[in-house]
């Protein structure tokens, strides 16, 4: 079969390899589509790894099973969880599954930019979805990446009433809007400085976008009567974002980084300012439980997320490397999917 291997962010190879084949309790899935994150492209993250085969944005259909696994079967349509708790040990019963030793562990074989992948046990056991009838591969592709940002969110204390600023918008920020508005939020602010990703923030729903190198505080209180934000998602972890949302959080908000920061990078915190009588807090999440996985498939087959506006290319698997750069440039891209099979 064909992959797609990863060297480096402009060294991505069409190669081949031996189609795999499931072991017991596991199966074997026909990748249709594949979503680019931006974690694809942190180059300094995946340097000491390479060559390997990214893409954890998978959508597709079950093609072989293995000895005893009873709940697929040839043909099911399926999104797959490349990431999968115990669901037993002392963080996954203190709802902090996504920091699980199992999780953090797990993944799939060789991965999503591939004509073909091998679903261990334990992700058939608790990482395989059904996909609605009524939903594309290519929006199945935004399953795991909403269930990130629905927890996220919800430790954001995102919800009715609230007034929320994503910081950047690439697609985890328009999709942070999307979702902040499926929820209830009153008012949604995002910012950027690239115009395609300021267009696609207010596609979702933003009721201002505001451009990164202006004062972003004073944009945003001006336009929520006067007043901070509850929330801010950090999408973008360059330390003038993280200053934007440290002056413009209102007393009592969150500011949750969703986005990893550049290499080495180091943050000053204003502890005063921030904390005290302020009663701000400081979190973050990363990956997503199963759980969530099936509320966010429920959020995107009900339309109450809508997610096909924001596919601006989807390129077969020979094309990943041209994939690798839209998203590593950011400037012309939201979301980019490859898909193996054409």
């Amino acid at each position: 079969m064909k992959v797609a291997m990863y060297y480096a962010n402009d060294d991505v190879r069409t190669e081949e390899m031996d189609r795999p084949k499931p072991g017991p309790g596991e199966a074997v899935m026909r990748v249709m589509s594949s979503g680019l994150c931006g974690s694809d492209v942190m180059q300094w993250y995946r340097r000491d790894k390479v060559p390997l085969v990214l893409g954890h944005e998978v959508s597709g259909e079950v093609v072989e099973v293995g000895e005893g696994v009873t709940k697929l079967s040839a043909g099911d349509r399926i999104v797959a969880a490349h990431h999968v708790p115990c669901l037993d040990c002392h963080y996954c019963n203190n709802g902090h599954e996504s920091v699980c030793d199992t999780l953090r562990k797990t993944s799939f074989h060789p991965g999503g930019f591939s004509e073909y992948l091998r679903l261990p046990a334990i992700n058939v056991d608790r990482g395989v979805f059904p996909l609605p009838a009524g939903m594309t591969h290519d929006e199945g592709t935004f399953v795991e990446p909403l269930a990130c940002v629905l927890r996220a969110q919800r430790a954001g204390r995102v919800g009715p009433g609230k007034s929320v600023l994503v910081i950047g918008s690439g697609i985890s920020g328009v999709l942070h809007v999307a979702l902040a508005r499926a929820l209830g939020a009153e008012f949604v602010a995002a910012t950027d400085h690239v115009p395609c990703r300021l267009e696609a923030a207010q596609k979702a729903g933003a009721n201002i976008t505001i451009k990164a190198a202006y004062d972003v505080t004073i944009a945003f209180t001006d336009a929520n009567g006067g007043r901070g934000a509850d929330t801010v998602i950090l999408t973008a972890g360059v330390p003038s974002a993280t200053q934007q949302a440290f002056q413009t959080i209102d007393r009592g908000g969150t500011i949750v980084f969703f986005a990893p920061a550049p290499e080495g990078a180091e943050i000053a915190l204003p502890v005063n300012d921030l904390f005290w009588k302020q009663e701000i807090t400081l979190t973050s999440t990363y990956a997503a439980s199963p759980a969530e996985h099936i509320e966010a498939m429920e959020l995107i087959s009900s339309g109450r997320v809508n997610v096909k506006d924001f596919i601006t290319h989807t390129l077969p698997l020979e094309q990943t490397q041209e994939g690798f750069r839209l998203v590593a440039e950011g400037k012309e891209s939201i979301k980019v999917i490859i898909r193996p099979q054409e």
